[in-house]
């Protein structure tokens, strides 16, 4: 029997959906995506089945990108009450946690702030001892104030995560019941970020049990029972059960997926792309088939963190966004979004949009182009001019050496682009460009990461630390669900830290593996590089 993958990405205006054979697409449905997110993936769902005419028992895997996680932290809707645990005392005791968050996320999570001693210095060395009286205090608190979800973190814990583990140990012992998030498990070097993301994955964990179960139950109500995958933000996958414990990874998933699904629609490794949606534009760079991370802190809805996000520039421009004319004209940030197949002009509406200024030039055949014949010939020169030189501004943005990298452009509002950029560049568009997202997401593999500082010394020796941070990305790689001796290293990065005492380290290692479903080999670390 052939076996097909799902691969469904969810974004502002459709919900794409695309079936594979290995390589080979076989199927694609775009919709609109609903209000409620989920009924648009049952649409699409059963339009794909029914398009090709497969059977629910050749659907392999289903793997979705959602904005779900994002839109919720946008809106502050749907984030649990948190407790915050930091193990610093007698350090840091003047930047408590949530320092500089936005006060709708303040009142959101309502945060019980709770400062413990702890930690290490960069080498393993302890701050202070963990004093178990005042866990113990701090379980009894959330016990009186019904408080379930807490986040942990330490100084330095991807150094040692010794401190965060006892205390996670002790906690449970007390409330079996709580939803833990470990900083060492979520973030970056740099305690602050650090605990900020873990804060975020903490407040998403109630509502990363709904959407499971939303989209588990999407799916059966389709007849589909194949195992459901999450995209992550650096283009790999992690199941169900690994998406209830880190929401977070979810976050800027949907540009990655379009990458992914652009590289390989494209047959390029090395390259920028321009995903255009109908309500935004980001343009990315891909090194050696997989985003470009970036390097320093990344904004999430008002708040600094340092987990791992692509390098994406965005910009407010997309199918759905509005022309306004006077005083001058300007094309987004705002956007009719998903109502844009009855309110843009072309599909009768009386809204005009960046897809009508398609239209009447001759880039795209949607709607009635008899609906946009009366629009003045120069305010369509202009406005195709001025939408190209956004999208060459950030790809001129992005690049990083004087060397031309092939220009990609996927996405449904690809149609809003001209065939040469007005730097120059010509533009690629692959075929089923218009749903790379669903690509990206259902040729997804399985990753592992390490971020961590370490102290070289006569003891513990600079291969001795390299091998076991390669394994250690590898483990996590087969944690989150990577097949039998298929994961490899795909990253490898040692910067010398001059500014910490010692002869400090920085080490990063990204492992990738192939999806492990339930008929492969169980995997073993030993069968990895």
């Amino acid at each position: 029997m052939l076996l097909l993958r799902v691969g469904i990405d969810v974004g502002g205006t459709h919900t794409d959906a695309v079936l594979m054979n290995k390589a080979t697409v076989v199927a694609t449905v775009k919709t609109p995506t609903t209000g409620d997110v989920t009924t648009g993936i049952v649409t699409a769902l059963r339009q794909l089945l029914t398009s090709c005419g497969a059977g629910h028992d050749q659907i392999d895997a289903v793997m979705i990108g959602t904005t779900h996680f994002t839109n919720a932290l946008v809106t502050g809707r749907g984030l649990a009450r948190t407790a915050v645990v930091r193990l610093a005392l007698p350090a840091t005791a003047a930047l408590p946690p949530t320092v500089g968050w936005p006060d709708r996320l303040i009142n959101a999570i309502q945060p019980s702030i709770h400062m413990c001693h702890g930690g290490v210095e960069f080498d393993g060395r302890p701050i202070s001892p963990l004093i178990p009286a005042e866990l113990e205090q701090v379980a009894e608190h959330l016990h009186r104030h019904d408080i379930a979800t807490v986040a942990i973190s330490s100084v330095f814990s991807p150094v040692s995560q010794e401190f965060e583990e006892h205390a996670a140990a002790l906690l449970l012992a007390q409330l079996p019941q709580l939803h833990l998030s470990m900083s060492h498990e979520i973030g970056r070097i740099g305690l602050l970020e650090r605990e900020n993301a873990t804060i975020i994955n903490a407040c998403l964990r109630d509502l990363a049990e709904e959407i499971v179960e939303a989209f588990t139950a999407a799916l059966a109500a389709v007849g589909v029972h194949a195992p459901l995958y999450l995209s992550q933000n650096d283009g790999t996958l992690m199941d169900a059960q690994y998406t209830r414990r880190y929401p977070v990874r979810t976050f800027a998933s949907g540009p990655t997926n379009s990458m992914r699904g652009a590289a390989f629609l494209a047959e390029q490794s090395d390259c920028a792309v321009v995903d255009i949606g109908g309500t935004t534009t980001d343009v990315g760079v891909l090194s050696a088939g997989y985003p470009r991370q970036a390097t320093g802190e990344v904004d999430i809805g008002g708040v600094r963190t340092n987990f791992r996000m692509p390098d994406i520039l965005s910009v407010g421009l997309g199918g759905g966004s509005r022309v306004v004319q006077s005083p001058t004209l300007q094309i987004g940030p705002d956007s009719v979004g998903y109502q844009l197949t009855s309110q843009a002009l072309v599909f009768g509406g009386a809204v005009l949009t960046a897809t009508d200024l398609a239209v009447a030039a001759g880039l795209a055949d949607i709607g009635d182009r008899g609906l946009v014949a009366h629009l003045d010939r120069r305010l369509v020169r202009r406005g195709i001019t001025a939408m190209a030189a956004q999208v060459a501004d950030r790809v001129e943005q992005m690049r990083t050496s004087p060397t031309p990298l092939p220009v990609i452009v996927v996405g449904g509002g690809s149609v809003l682009m001209p065939q040469v950029l007005p730097s120059g560049a010509s533009l690629h568009r692959p075929e089923h460009h218009a749903v790379a997202n669903a690509i990206g997401a259902a040729i997804g593999q399985i990753g592992g990461e390490v971020d961590r500082l370490y102290a070289i010394t006569a003891a513990h020796t600079r291969d001795e630390v390299l091998h076991e941070a390669r394994l250690e990305a590898i483990d996590r790689a087969y944690a989150a669900g990577a097949a039998a001796g298929s994961v490899e290293i795909a990253e490898m990065e040692e910067v010398h830290v001059p500014y910490l005492p010692g002869n400090a380290v920085r080490v990063r290692v990204r492992a990738v593996g192939d999806l492990h479903l339930v008929h492969d080999p169980a995997p073993s670390r030993q069968e990895g590089p």
